[in-house]
């Protein structure tokens, strides 16, 4: 929309261009039982603002967007939506009617082109020349070509097919990507003021999808509201970060990294405030004690303040931070080994004379399109799946920890601390002593109150971080983790992080979240089908870095290599290096070693009590761009000691 906003000597207008008013929300609160989840927060949505919503499970994110989208209403405030846009809401629990077809489901319009669109995907489906002719002919009348373009596309992207299944009849992640597909349709047909409001869109898809759904967004002039936990999707779609914490909204310009450091500031800010209002408190409560107890007017007034003061003065801002040396069970010289491995499902071949030998301290990450057998793997790796033939031997000592995408079971509903108590009462630490399980349930987020809450009454995030939680109680040695960081909000992630990173056994995981991969593996299984299974030495970063080179020369002589061992493999010779080559090849480890020695000693400045802002940020920069120079001199080297005899 263009409005005149000023006029020029000479008469002529100076046009703005003026972003148009979508949302307002004054004073919204909601709260079950007698806690709120959000009191009193106010903002405003504009046209073109890509929002990303972001705090710990069961403060409110999903309750807000349902109220957004008029699922359910707020206990006070007001909402003001246009009457000239539309409201697309995709949902965590995508609902269905279930004994429809997927395409009765995704094409629910009651409108002509959809209509053209639904006869002609039913005509190609089943194959009836007749209706294919009458469809084409009436998509060519509405002009329809263009919009069913985009909807092949979608579902291309998406791995949808089958269009005429009963949704019934689906799994949890096809459900989910139907789901996706059925808001990206909508949001391409019809209004376009659109306001799209996404739970969580990124769960149980592989990375590829990712990474299409991020640039597709990108692509859309739309206005987003989002909650996601993956933290390159927000920094990749989103301009703005918006945090619910203690009751209450906060708003951030610009990404993620923005508001962390944005955070960190106005915590260090309250933290002073606070200080403040303690030393208040302390002066103010002598004065109550001594107070008779008929009080002047005078007297009354700063009784009240005394209590707004003492609110302030007990507020706790400390965030736990997990860093736990914990008592692993001892893994023995002989981890996992698997030789000659193969494993098939009728004509779909998972893996195909897949060999390796797992050490103490691997960190592998698995990656691949969903379909590819990555959970079949894992299922495998713990005897919970046959090998159709070749043999898995695995340690006497190693003791798994399973996390599933099947989630927590219990056989009847108790509080949580039972639960955990059920499993050990305690946690054992390397130095001596241990945590009790109501200390281990405190670090993962799970404060005293919530303790003694039942499991059935969690959010489903919060019974991810329990079930979490229970798995990393039981003290094991070989974590296997499949899409552990579905469901979890950031704050939890940033727990897990921390207590995988000091973890010293051997870890396995499959995860479409990409920044998680990027912190907690060393290298890769890249599953590319056909029983194929590529082992890259590197994070998924390198990988994607490699995919995009492995074409242009030098990198095309880059192998990593093919864990399918065929029975006459062909061997390409290795080119050697250049006197050229080998000298950057000594000055990369020189120049690696001198950079890491720079990053370890930035890491200890940053550590240290007392600094303030501007040199923390001197520092991130520096380190981060550390980090950087040291990731594409490692692969550089990684590509030319592969050219080595």
């Amino acid at each position: 929309m263009l409005r005149p906003k000023a006029k020029f000597p000479n008469g002529q207008s100076k046009v703005y261009l003026c972003r148009m008013h979508y949302v307002s929300a004054e004073g919204l609160g909601k709260s079950f039982g007698i806690n709120p989840l959000f009191n009193n927060i106010s903002f405003h949505i504009e046209s073109g603002d890509k929002i990303a919503l972001i705090a710990k499970n069961g403060t409110g994110k999903s309750t807000l967007l349902k109220i957004l989208a008029g699922k359910e209403t707020a206990d006070s405030g007001k909402v003001w939506i246009s009457k000239d846009i539309t409201v697309t809401f995709f949902e965590q629990e995508p609902r269905f009617q279930e004994d429809l077809s997927v395409l009765d489901n995704v094409f629910h319009h009651k409108h002509p082109v959809i209509t053209a669109i639904k006869a002609f995907e039913a005509a190609s489906e089943s194959g009836d020349t007749d209706a294919l002719m009458e469809s084409i002919d009436q998509m060519d009348h509405l002009s329809a070509w263009d919009f069913d373009a985009k909807v092949k596309q979608i579902f291309s992207r998406l791995n949808i097919d089958h269009l005429i299944q009963p949704v019934k009849t689906l799994s949890g992640g096809q459900r989910k990507r139907v789901a996706l597909a059925r808001t990206l349709i909508d949001i391409g047909f019809g209004n376009p003021e659109v306001l799209l409001i996404m739970d969580e869109p990124t769960n149980h898809l592989d990375m590829e999808m990712v990474e299409w759904l991020e640039n597709y967004l990108n692509q859309q002039n739309i206005t987003l509201l989002v909650v996601s936990h993956d933290r390159y999707f927000l920094d990749n779609v989103c301009n703005e970060i918006w945090e619910m914490d203690r009751s209450s909204l906060y708003e951030y310009k610009g990404d993620y990294e923005n508001y962390l450091e944005k955070k960190a500031a106005r915590i260090e800010s309250d933290v002073a405030s606070i200080d403040k209002a303690r030393n208040l408190y302390r002066k103010e409560l002598e004065w109550m004690r001594k107070q008779p107890k008929a009080r002047t007017t005078k007297s009354k007034s700063r009784q009240d303040s005394f209590y707004e003061v003492e609110a302030k003065a007990k507020q706790n801002l400390d965030e736990q931070q997990l860093k736990l040396e914990m008592k692993m069970s001892r893994l023995g010289g002989k981890v996992a080994e698997l030789k000659k491995v193969n494993k098939s499902f009728g004509d779909k071949i998972i893996l195909k004379g897949f060999d390796y030998t797992f050490k103490r301290g691997d960190r592998i990450g698995v990656v691949g399109k969903n379909g590819t057998g990555k959970t079949t793997f894992l299922n495998m790796l713990q005897g919970l799946e046959p090998a159709d033939s070749g043999k898995i031997n695995i340690g006497d000592t190693v003791v798994f920890g399973n996390y599933s995408q099947l989630g927590l079971v219990i056989k009847e509903d108790k509080r949580v601390i039972e639960f955990v108590k059920d499993i050990a009462e305690s946690f054992p630490l390397a130095g001596g002593g241990s945590l009790s399980a109501a200390q281990f349930l405190n670090l993962f987020l799970f404060p005293p109150d919530k303790q003694y809450t039942y499991v059935s009454s969690l959010s489903g995030g919060e019974k991810r971080r329990l079930h979490l939680l229970s798995i990393l109680f039981r003290n094991p040695n070989f974590l296997i983790l499949d899409e552990p960081t579905n469901d979890l909000d950031l704050p939890t992630l940033s727990v897990l992080e921390n207590f995988l990173l000091d973890f010293q056994g051997c870890m396995v995981m499959v995860s479409h979240d990409r920044y998680f991969m990027d912190r907690m593996v060393e290298h890769l299984f890249v599953f590319e089908g056909e029983g194929v299974v590529r082992d890259f030495p590197g994070n998924y970063g390198l990988y994607q870095i490699w995919l995009k080179t492995k074409d242009a020369a030098p990198i095309a002589e880059m192998r990593a290599p093919v864990l399918n061992t065929a029975k006459e493999p062909v061997r390409a010779e290795k080119p050697k290096l250049t006197y050229k080559e080998k000298r950057e090849f000594e000055s990369l480890e020189k120049e690696m070693d001198i950079l890491n020695r720079e990053k370890d000693s930035l890491t200890e400045k940053m550590r240290q009590e007392n600094l303030d802002y501007e040199e923390i940020q001197k520092l991130s920069d520096r380190f981060n761009h550390i980090s950087e120079d040291l990731q594409l001199k490692e692969f550089r080297w990684l590509e030319l000691s592969e050219m080595q005899d």
